[in-house]
């Protein structure tokens, strides 16, 4: 039975098209909006006395498609906001007006002019086009003839049910259905002219070829390029250069195009867009477009680290940085081409769903993995892949996501998306499919539970946040069948762990590591890195045999020969003799003293290389380049800045940099210094600190969640110890604890790897709680870490929790023990199937046994003391 047929309004059409159809999409190719409005009115007007109702989208700055009128529903969209935002609003409307079934859309093309591609464009229709047909309505559509990419309109044409051609020869009005889906006739696909009355098929063969080839001088055939943005500023610019015409000197027309491609590449934040204005020159854009896949955006993190070396070489300095900065040798993925990946794979509702609701378990996240990782990407981007790769040949690559909001004035995104090591090793084909799998696996993670977490939190779930992706030449050298850099680590223009007050705050910190980088921002059991307060860069906070303990003992790095990332023992990677200036890295420790390492001295059994970088401190100007970039970076910045670098040194002490990334940094605490009471009766004290590096108040916290160190320490399944941090998770996500504020204690480092020494949790796991504690236990073997400048301290900063480590056996520290293993227990309560946990996971209702009270903490990191009481 042939569905039933809907009236367009106009007869003649229904005539030519066999009638409309509920879940038909309309577009109507057009020169003139005011053709498109000939088809929408009669449309409006048939719809309103159909279902006494017409939506219309308004989002274009055109005029008007059709006037008002009774039942003409106008709902406005924002395309400013970015695809994903619009897109998701479009849909919330399309949702909410469904059942009165008929929608007339703004022209199309005007979306390319907000959006600079036509790849945007072609994916909202995409991911538009199937929702309006899976709810059975009808909808108008236009897009201007000959102004977008072919592949664009073929991508619309392949989605939509009916595509018609509208074109005026000498006057008189052209249509053309090119396609009427699941609908034919001998007549229906031939030229029309449209008169009063019946519409006249063009059937002569000469008048049919004088009409068609009138029509395909038209710039839908004629033209190749769009007039989107994203091409047609880079090819004027082209041509003034091309032509001859110098382009640095900047006119007010080529500086007009210049702020426009730099924003297609790199964002529209108006603090970055000051500084991208300053320091980019037109070269510099060109080499980015150069070294593109796909198109759109380039993202925060590269954008962050391109623009801090053009800072470095381009303000005057006491160092040539032109001299130590190492080329990056870098490639954008176009975030473009994530949104493309997402239409094309059916992926992009399932981002919708999961953006709005953010609750996501880390089980549900490896099925949403999994269907990132069977996508595809068109053979225009394949192809594209293989030369990207067939340029780096062999040599190890990371892929880094650098999505829209990351690395900006106000979130870092800080380990909340992944980046991937690709060894590179093997033939074409086998490096190809681990980097396929890298780039779905980076795509994937933006729809973690830990990202979604943090969109939230930030007040970012509804922003437009596209993935592009960072390649990049793995910075080290090959060394045995391992390659590493000798040096990486993180760099900060300010140091909030003084841990003495010889240290000044304001000239800075370095995390330093020997490997990969990974070890420096990343929360490793067991491990340290070299912690370098460049006011005083001999100084240490750990003396004497705590050197030894308090040092790094694994390196992170790429195994050739297995095609893989690893982390080693240092002692099984290198040895004293053979690693280029590893007497320089090194010291030996012997009976309890260090001492330097030499060139060519052979080690007794006794004695046990420690990485110190004593030597390399002392015999470069590591110290003075690294603080001099901070330095030179903060003032550009107008901000305190967090770095990532890798380094080394050649023979003769010279050192290079490479640097990787550069954010703001945002500092934790209160402007000025806290009064920490003193005079808290001993019975209302919970506890007492005295090394705090983040600070603030935080008044009625009615629940306290307590992870009894010794009892923790006592869980012998390794299954049931990682389940710990489920029940923390859920904790965290309970209304009933949401509704107020609350505090996490737990044993040795929350959210590290290795569960023996904290409780293995993640991100989304605690980002509710307003301060988080880490308590070491001497003989349960916790240790907690003074992590500043790892991505976990870094989510406490942005978060705005309060972070005290506590030291029970300190004698300057006052712990009551007895509150937090007596007081009543309402886990149970609140989650009846954890109740195997409750000899170990304690929830404490603070007035319900408190006689009403709730807990206070004050915390001030100027003078290094805390204390949470009842009050």
């Amino acid at each position: 039975m042939e569905p039933k047929a809907i009236n367009s309004g106009i007869a003649a059409l229904d005539q030519v098209l066999k009638g409309l159809r509920l879940g038909d999409n309309v577009v109507w190719q057009v020169d003139s909006l005011d053709d498109y409005s000939y088809f929408a009115e009669p449309f409006a007007d048939q719809a309103i006395r159909y279902s006494d109702t017409c939506v219309y989208l308004r989002f274009a700055p055109h005029p008007p498609i059709v006037g008002h009128r009774r039942g003409l529903v106008i709902k406005a969209v924002d395309p400013s906001l970015g695809f994903d935002s619009f897109t998701a609003e479009v849909h919330r409307v399309i949702e909410q007006w469904a059942k009165k079934k008929f929608f007339i859309v703004d022209n199309l093309s005007a979306l390319v002019e907000e959006w600079a591609t036509d790849e945007l464009l072609a994916n909202f229709f995409q991911v538009t086009c199937p929702f309006l047909r899976e709810l059975d309505t009808v909808a108008y559509f236009a897009l201007t003839r000959g102004q977008h990419a072919h592949s664009a309109v073929a991508r619309v044409r392949d989605t939509t049910q009916v595509l018609i051609d509208v074109y005026r020869i000498k006057g008189i009005m052209y249509i053309h259905p090119l396609k009427v889906w699941d609908r034919y006739s001998p007549q229906m696909f031939l030229p029309h002219v449209v008169t009063e009355g019946r519409w006249q098929p063009v059937f002569q063969s000469g008048e049919a070829a004088a009409v068609s080839a009138i029509a395909r001088k038209r710039p839908l055939h004629a033209m190749e390029s769009s007039i989107a943005p994203w091409d047609s500023v880079y090819h004027k610019l082209i041509q003034y250069r091309d032509a001859g015409k110098d382009t640095q000197q900047i006119t007010p027309e080529i500086q007009a195009l210049k702020q426009e491609f730099s924003r297609m590449l790199i964002g529209n934040h108006p603090e970055f867009n000051r500084l991208a204005d300053s320091y980019f020159t037109l070269e510099d854009l060109y080499n980015i477009r150069d070294r593109m896949i796909g198109s759109g955006r380039i993202g925060g993190k590269a954008a962050g680290m391109l623009l801090a070396r053009r800072i470095l070489l381009k303000e005057d300095s006491q160092i040539d940085f032109s001299q130590i900065l190492e080329d990056h040798d870098s490639f954008y993925i176009g975030s473009d081409t994530f949104f493309t990946f997402l239409v094309d794979n059916n992926l992009f509702r399932l981002r919708l769903k999961l953006s709005r609701d953010s609750q996501l378990s880390r089980e549900e996240f490896q099925d949403v993995e999994q269907s990132f990782l069977t996508g595809r990407f068109s053979p225009e981007i394949m192809e594209q892949f293989r030369n990207m790769l067939d340029y780096f040949g062999q040599a190890p690559i990371i892929v880094r996501s650098s999505s829209l909001l990351e690395d900006s004035f106000g979130n870092s995104f800080a380990g909340k998306y992944r980046s991937e090591f690709c060894a590179n090793q093997g033939s074409p084909d086998e490096r190809l499919e681990v980097f396929l799998r890298a780039i779905k696996l980076v795509y994937a993670s933006t729809l973690s539970p830990d990202a979604l977490s943090y969109r939230r939190r930030r007040g970012l779930g509804e922003s437009d946040e596209q993935m592009a992706i960072l390649v990049q030449r793995v910075s080290g050298i090959p060394y045995r069948h391992y390659f590493f850099p000798s040096l990486a680590g993180v760099a900060f223009s300010r140091n909030l762990y003084a841990w003495t007050s010889r240290i000044d705050p304001n000239k800075g910190l370095i995390r330093l590591v020997f490997g990969l980088g990974t070890r420096a921002v990343n929360r490793v059991g067991g491990d340290y890195p070299r912690m370098i307060a460049l006011s005083h860069p001999e100084l240490r906070p750990e003396v004497g045999m705590e050197i030894a303990k308090y040092s790094q003992h694994e390196v992170d790095l790429l195994n050739l020969e297995a095609n893989e990332f690893a982390t080693l023992p240092i002692n099984e990677v290198v040895s004293e003799d053979e690693y280029p200036n590893i007497h320089l890295l090194a010291s030996v420790m012997k009976d309890g003293y260090l001492s330097d390492l030499y060139k060519g001295v052979k080690l007794y059994p006794t004695e046990k290389i420690l990485l110190t970088f004593n030597k390399f401190m002392r015999s470069t100007n590591f110290v003075k380049i690294t603080a001099e970039m901070l330095e030179t970076l903060d003032k550009a910045y107008g901000h305190p800045v967090d770095t990532e670098f890798t380094a080394s040194a050649d023979l003769e002490g010279h050192v290079k940099i490479n640097l990787l990334q550069c954010r703001p940094l945002w500092l934790p605490g209160l402007s000025g210094p806290l009064k920490v009471p003193d005079n808290i009766p001993q019975d209302r004290t919970l506890f007492r600190a005295t090394r705090v590096i983040s600070g603030g108040v935080v008044s009625r916290i009615k629940h306290i969640i307590y992870i009894d160190p010794r009892r923790y320490a006592q869980i012998n399944s390794m299954e049931l110890k990682r389940s710990v941090g489920r029940v923390v998770g859920r904790l965290n996500a309970h209304p009933r604890l949401a509704a107020d504020k609350f505090l996490m204690m737990g044993p040795g480092r929350w959210g590290s790897g290795n569960i023996d020494l904290g409780v293995n949790v993640s991100y989304a796991d605690i980002d509710n709680t307003a301060v988080l504690v880490e308590i070491a236990r001497e003989d349960s073997g916790h240790v907690p870490e003074l992590s500043y400048g790892t991505h976990f301290f870094q989510d406490l900063v942005e978060n705005q929790m309060i972070y005290l480590p506590i030291y029970p056996d300190d004698p300057d520290t006052r712990f009551n023990s007895l509150f937090f293993e007596r007081s009543a227990n309402i886990l149970a309560d609140l989650l009846p199937e954890s109740g195997q946990f409750e000899n170990a996971v304690r929830v404490i209702d603070v007035p319900q046994v408190a006689n009403g009270a709730y807990a206070r903490v004050v915390a001030d990191p100027q003078s290094h003391s805390a204390i949470c009481f009842l009050g």
